[in-house]
């Protein structure tokens, strides 16, 4: 799991026929039922559309996807929501996070040890409290897709939208935070357990959200352009 989590990072395209050749060649007996098996344990989906392999739940309503040629021209327009794995020395856990479009700014993460909607529902619960986006975009997951996390949204009259299946690149932006998370933090650190985890995190996500310069938003960081006047021009 942690040889697939690093690869994915770095080939997200890779099918699990492809991450099995990769995984035998590096020396590692597997077929590629175990790594299906393992890919959906750890909630990894390859970027195209293929036969379902993700967490929906056929008894939830999905959402059209709204995002398509969209103009993003100021915070609260768009926020988004994906969760990934983050391996531990012993063990994993899985992070969500909520970021706005515009600026990149985390507005909300949680961890979890399983793949239940409440840390899902926590996190969303955080981010309304900081502001209301006018779309929110997530991929199909169920925890996405259950009225718990559906019915705040509903509430404050926020658009609903929801990622082609199989489609990662739909939610560009956080696939591009999670590979930021994973090589400048995760790898780096190598968490023990889930408290050391819970730790690295909370100050990676400060220094990124305040300190982290982004090329894409003129070398300011994520806090700067979500709270300036000019930001929100």
């Amino acid at each position: 799991m942690r040889l697939l989590d690093e690869q994915y990072t770095r080939t997200p395209f890779y099918g699990i026929r492809r991450m099995t050749a990769w995984l035998r060649n590096c020396g590692k007996e597997v077929n590629h039922k175990r790594v299906a098996r393992l890919l959906r344990r750890m909630g990894l989906e390859t970027i195209y559309p293929k036969p379902r392999l993700s967490l929906a739940n056929a008894q939830h309503r999905i959402y059209p996807y709204l995002l398509r040629g969209i103009d993003i021209r100021r915070p609260d327009q768009v926020w988004s929501t994906d969760i990934t794995y983050v391996r531990l020395r012993a063990g994993y856990v899985y992070l969500v996070a909520i970021m706005d479009w515009f600026s990149r700014y985390v507005l909300s993460w949680e961890v979890s040890v399983t793949l239940e909607s409440e840390f899902c529902v926590s996190a969303l619960d955080r981010a309304l409290r900081r502001g209301r986006p006018e779309i929110f975009n997530s991929d199909q997951g169920s925890q996405f897709t259950s009225m718990d996390f559906i019915r705040p949204l509903q509430a404050l009259g926020i658009r609903i939208s929801m990622d082609g299946r199989g489609r990662a690149l739909d939610n560009v932006f956080v696939e591009r935070l999670w590979r930021t998370v994973k090589y400048e933090e995760v790898y780096l650190k190598d968490y023990g357990d889930v408290p050391a985890a819970i730790d690295g995190l909370a100050a990676f996500f400060h220094f990124y959200n305040g300190h982290r310069l982004h090329q894409s938003l003129g070398y300011r960081t994520p806090a700067s352009v979500y709270h300036t006047r000019e930001g929100r021009a």
